[in-house]
């Protein structure tokens, strides 16, 4: 190799490694500067349920731990399968967060979406809560007793109302299915509050739904909770409200909800977001709004939160393997 060859090659490697400094020196100091704009903090089901209350409040405590406020923004469909792919799919800088949620670790087993929860990094859990069973308050089935004895008489002739096809909701009344010998017609909706609306303005027999999304029906007078899917007893407004174990039945389901990120979300930046969320998680302020809402605080941050979701995913996997999920 000539003398003038080896004097290209090596200002040509010299550029690269200068380049190359640059451009981490260029990410490192975006991370640093990160949130410099608004932070979109994506809901993947519709405005008023469950889902959606958490993301404003925690959107709203947030605020004393960042430096930009956050936007929420509803995306539902596809049992939240819409609005989680959305994120999945954006541009890995933590300006796109998603509340991830249950479905998360059904609908890909169905064949819904693609995206799992190992295409996420996972920030925090905020919440877990149990199904209930509701009916109208004017409903002829005073007990859970007498809804599960009409629909043995009569397989297919209630409806049952949920939160989406592939839903946790249609999961849990399924499930129940399954272990009552009972059949219901399943009818889907785009999340758990316009299911509510349903039940109240009388288009279905029942619904399978959580505390938060139910709970000022109930202080209303207009819906009434027949039973719980939860390990034990409630607290009020729903103490007197029977578990299905008391009942005779073994099952217990519940939904979840947390955030995250795409994968390959820096470092630095996811930091900063796990930061923010446990300080807002055990803000005062946030946990009496979280139970006003009659939602149930359910912390679990970063790599537990991640190990959690992947064995939801395999849990669910080798659960819907047995069932018949009717539509």
């Amino acid at each position: 190799m000539t003398i003038f060859k080896k004097v290209l090659y090596m200002k040509l490697f010299k550029s690269l490694v200068i380049a190359a400094s640059c451009a981490l020196s260029l990410a490192t100091a975006n991370a640093v500067d990160y949130p410099n704009r608004p932070i979109e903090l994506v809901v993947p089901s519709s405005p008023g349920g469950g889902t959606d209350v958490l993301a404003r409040l925690f959107a709203e405590s947030a605020k004393k731990y960042l430096p930009q406020p956050i936007v929420v923004s509803n995306k539902p469909g596809a049992s939240g399968g819409i609005g989680m792919t959305e994120v999945q799919r954006s541009t890995p800088d933590g300006y796109k967060v998603a509340m991830v949620i249950s479905e998360l670790a059904i609908i890909p087993h169905l064949g819904m979406t693609k995206v799992t929860s190992k295409d996420f990094v996972a920030i925090a859990r905020l919440n877990g809560d149990p199904g209930l069973i509701a009916v109208r308050v004017d409903s002829p089935f005073r007990t859970i007793d007498d809804l599960l004895t009409q629909a043995r008489k009569q397989p297919g002739a209630l409806s049952m109302g949920n939160a989406g096809t592939g839903s946790i909701w249609h999961l849990a009344a399924a499930a129940l299915e399954d272990k009552t010998g009972t059949r219901f017609n399943h009818v889907p909706f785009q999340g758990a509050a316009p299911s509510v609306l349903a039940l109240v303005g009388g288009h279905v027999d029942a619904i399978a739904v959580s505390p938060a999304e139910i709970g000022s029906h109930v202080a209303a007078g207009k819906v009434r909770v027949m039973v719980s899917m939860s390990e034990s007893k409630l607290a009020a407004p729903f103490d007197q409200v029977p578990t299905l174990r008391e009942k005779g039945v073994d099952l217990t389901v519940g939904t979840w909800r947390g955030l995250g990120v795409p994968a390959g979300t820096p470092r630095e930046v996811v930091q900063i977001l796990r930061d923010a969320a446990r300080k807002t998680a055990t803000d005062p302020a946030f946990r009496d709004a979280v139970l006003r809402a009659n939602l149930l605080p359910a912390y679990q941050e970063g790599e537990a939160f991640q190990t959690f979701m992947d064995n939801q995913s395999a849990y669910f996997k080798g659960l819907l393997a047995g069932m018949n999920l009717q539509k």
